[in-house]
């Protein structure tokens, strides 16, 4: 079975993560001027090779504390022996004062990526055939600031920006207004995709525009005990994203809505400390796909170009199929996993974990399933679904939980080396 990897931006978050601190429970540690305070500055560098970029090598820096206890800087860059290469900057969790609810970060990322595989028009749809790919190269963009409002509920009633980046917290009750905590965030982004090669220029659904602006806007509910490993609690978002238009593209819009739910299982007599069951339901929409106006005299149809539509495959969902393997103006997906703590941890006599704080580690399997279509009918997006099913181990190093994994489908197998658990 062939296993392709991922674009580099998989790859760097991976490699470059693991001598990080967890710069979030720093933050509450620390209430007073950063005067007095060394510079804690982190650089990396990095090699690793694939068959998609041949042999890629890069260098990644966190300053963690930059400026403000709970705030950190981060950067990295990479570049191939087959002319690939990515540079990504992060600033995150600034605030305006100590007792601000206000959090603002920014993204700023720019690839460029040369013969790869993409799943375009036709090729993404429900019904489409793994052959149908082409190969092309691509000139990527994604940018964006987030001004995060912490709502005075629940545990963000007090000390908000405290409650926001803690990485624990008790769960007390099933209401955001007594327990967990309620964020709105504004996001305005821009987003761009640029593909060259034989094929790329044929008829689509989807907008043919190569880049889009617009607002991301999130309600975010967080009432989960523990943001790296929960074990009991849930976790619910809705995002609705707008891009205005222009001159020469159209408006559109489309929502998604993410809940996830977490239950603990218990310990597992010597073999196991903790087991949880983990649910996640995703779902998204475009209102405005069939909503037409009149562009330089032709028809245009309200759509998002492909690359912001609604997506599954990737990291996250249908994780056995390349990043935006299927796409359209709706998508429906289930994940469910099984994780387990094990009480046997070898980790920190083994080279290389034994540089790093390691307390633990997971054993897990899942299973997902979905599918996308060009109307939003829960009839039909329940019909076919695509699925996926695997197993991973996930790691927490010096704060960062880190991911690999093995998922198989349909189509094909693919191994993954990522940070963050994928819900």
């Amino acid at each position: 079975m062939k296993l392709p990897f991922s674009k580099a931006a998989t790859w760097v978050a991976a490699f470059l993560c693991l001598p990080m601190s967890a710069f979030a429970s720093e933050a509450s540690e620390h209430d007073s001027a950063l005067a007095s305070e060394p510079l804690d500055i982190e650089m990396v560098p990095f090699a690793f090779s694939t068959e998609a970029m041949g042999f890629s090598a890069g260098m990644a820096g966190l300053w963690k504390q930059a400026g403000q206890p709970q705030a950190s800087l981060f950067a990295a860059g990479l570049g191939t022996s087959k002319s690939t290469w990515m540079g990504f900057i992060a600033a995150n969790n600034y605030t305006f004062s100590p007792g601000s609810r206000w959090l603002i970060s920014g993204q700023f990322y720019e690839g460029d990526f040369k013969q790869f595989d993409y799943f375009l028009g036709e090729a993404a749809s429900n019904n489409s055939s793994f052959d149908d790919r082409l190969t092309a190269d691509s000139r990527d963009a994604q940018h964006h600031v987030a001004f995060r409002y912490i709502l005075p509920w629940g545990a963000g009633d007090q000390q908000p920006i405290r409650a926001a980046l803690s990485p624990r917290r008790a769960v007390d009750g099933n209401a955001p207004w007594n327990s967990g905590v309620s964020s709105i965030e504004f996001r305005p982004f821009y987003q761009a995709q640029t593909l060259t090669g034989e094929g790329v220029d044929a008829p689509s659904d989807f907008s043919d525009a190569d880049e889009v602006w617009g607002l991301e806007t999130r309600y975010r509910w967080d009432n989960r005990d523990n943001t790296n490993s929960p074990t009991e609690g849930s976790l619910s978002e809705l995002v609705v994203t707008a891009d205005p238009g222009s001159d020469n593209r159209a408006s559109w819009w489309k929502w998604a809505a993410s809940q996830s739910w977490y239950w603990s299982l218990g310990n597992w007599e010597d073999m196991a400390k903790q087991q949880v069951l983990a649910l996640n339901v995703y779902t998204s929409d475009t209102p405005s796909w069939n909503s037409t106006t009149e562009i330089d005299g032709q028809t245009e149809f309200h759509r998002p170009p492909e690359f912001a539509s609604a997506r599954l495959g990737g990291l996250y969902r249908l994780r056995s199929f390349q990043t935006g393997r299927f796409a359209g103006r709706s998508a429906l997906s289930y994940s469910v996993e099984y994780r387990v703590t094990p009480e046997w941890q070898p980790l920190d006599e083994v080279p290389v974990f034994d540089w790093y704080d390691v307390p633990w580690w997971q054993w897990v399997l899942f299973a997902e399933a979905g599918r996308v279509a060009d109307e939003y009918d829960l009839a039909e997006l329940h019909r076919d679904m695509k699925w996926s099913a695997g197993a991973a181990m996930r790691f927490q190093v010096e704060g960062i939980v880190v991911r690999t994994e093995m998922a198989w489908g349909s189509e094909e197998g693919l191994f993954r080396v990522m940070i963050n658990q994928p819900f």
